[in-house]
């Protein structure tokens, strides 16, 4: 059925760190965002769309309100949300801690069921709306969580977690078990309705030898595939990487020895990159999903968000919360902190850049930008609407700000997923929030 939502109306046609934002920047104070069969298929002035639409065609106004391309997070562990928050010194500590003792939990499928579900229901709470996800390695984690999402069609990336050495037994599969299981699960769920398989090594320390060439070669056999892991989080993970490996001349070079860059290819953290391991992952056209909270609260480091975006080796970034190290399931909140971050490294992170690396930014990292992350014809109509009323103190400052940019800037320092007021998953609404009350409803979950 055709429908449209009417209000202002936010979107980003190119990068913003590298183009002048006249170039980039897509903007209507009073817009029509109109969707059919699960894409948009006009974007405008409404008063211009309004005149050719028809009056059997439904209108949502949002008034005091933003449309923009939903949220995507380009990195994120589902079975960690219930850990959300847990004091853990820093990263090798935490996994053994709480990660680890976490994920076995995962072997029952029910539980894993209604984890996925919570999980769920709290990132459309944020207004996101496509997530790369870590399962565990339990295939059935995986089952779960594409069962939850397949409900509601929403467009996300997921898989088995690889890990054959240096984690509990009941989490550990062999490079034989873990290559066989990967391949059942791609043919079970990539590429069925929205679904979009991810290889999922959880970091090379936790792979052996052999578990590592039979990751990148599953991956090499099934093209248009996703691989996800993490790399240079920790200078500590750093070291234990490298005394693994010692064939190897860096933890970058250990993936890209074993096949495991490339497009399609997204990696959290690279914290602690060299402009070697830049120039590495921009000529393959491997991505890093920028961790802020994560980052953080580990204490793991200050990733260089300029120097990935702008540098001679630029890399495709993309914002992400890596819950549960991140602590806050909201997009918003990550802007906050990336900002934060990129202040100490003597970079000042303006909204229209921050906004772009949360939609179209994100989804050029996963490389969907032709299908998500813009206000586009022919875009897949994954949306959000933020509430630009969410909170007394919100409303109250967005009244004193002047120009569009300050007011992005003031929702992205003093909002979270309290400004999301719907979100809407192939055309259809998901998730809607009343302003006046709190009152949420979600539908389909």
């Amino acid at each position: 059925m055709k429908k449209a939502i009417r209000g202002r109306c936010l979107s980003y046609r190119d990068n913003p760190f590298t183009t002048s934002l006249k170039d980039c920047l897509f903007y209507e104070e009073d817009g029509l965002v109109v969707m059919e069969d699960g894409k948009i298929t006009a974007v405008g002035p409404a008063h211009a769309l309004l005149r050719d639409l028809g009056d059997t065609v439904p209108v949502t106004r949002y008034r005091d309100a933003l449309i923009c391309p939903g949220f995507i997070d380009c990195h994120v562990h589902y079975p960690q949300t219930e850990i959300i928050g847990a004091f853990g010194k820093q990263l090798i500590d935490w996994l053994n801690n709480y990660t680890f003792i976490a994920e076995q939990k995962f072997a029952d499928k029910d539980y894993a069921g209604m984890a996925a579900e919570i999980f769920l229901k709290e990132i459309l709470r944020a207004g996101t709306t496509t997530a790369a996800v870590f399962c565990t390695v339990h295939p059935q984690s995986v089952d779960a969580f594409f069962e939850q999402s397949a409900k509601i069609n929403m467009r996300n990336i997921a898989g088995k977690v690889l890990m054959d050495r240096h984690a509990p037994p009941a989490l550990t599969d062999t490079a034989q078990t873990g290559y066989d299981q990967t391949k059942q699960l791609i043919e079970k769920w990539h590429g069925k309705g929205r679904a979009l398989y991810a290889v999922t090594p959880r970091f090379a320390p936790t792979s052996s030898e052999e578990q590592m060439e039979m990751t990148g070669a599953v991956w090499k056999e099934h093209p248009g595939t996703y691989l996800q892991s993490h790399v240079s989080e920790n200078r500590q993970e750093i070291d234990w990487a490298q005394e693994l490996f010692p064939s190897r001349k860096s933890y970058v070079d250990i993936y890209h020895h074993y096949g495991q860059l490339g497009p399609r290819a997204i990696y959290g953290h690279g914290v602690h990159f060299t402009e070697e391991d830049f120039r590495i992952f921009s000529e393959s056209g491997t991505a890093i999903a920028h961790c802020p909270t994560s980052n953080l609260f580990l204490g793991s480091g200050l990733f260089k968000l300029e120097r990935s975006m702008t540098g001679p080796f630029s890399v495709r970034t993309g914002l992400a919360t890596d819950l549960g190290g991140g602590t806050n399931f909201s997009q918003l909140v990550s802007m906050n902190e990336a900002y934060k971050i990129a202040q100490l490294n003597g970079f000042s992170l303006d909204a229209h850049k921050a906004f772009y690396l949360a939609t179209r930014g994100a989804a050029t990292a996963l490389y969907l930008e032709d299908s998500i992350g813009s206000l586009a014809a022919g875009h897949e109509a994954d949306l959000t609407v933020l509430d630009l009323k969410a909170t007394p103190l919100l409303a109250y400052r967005l009244a004193y700000a002047g120009s569009l940019e300050e007011q992005l800037f003031t929702l992205m320092t003093l909002g979270d997923d309290r400004v999301a007021k719907a979100t809407y998953i192939a055309g259809d609404l998901v998730y809607s929030r009343c302003s006046e009350t709190g009152a949420e409803q979600f539908y389909g979950l």
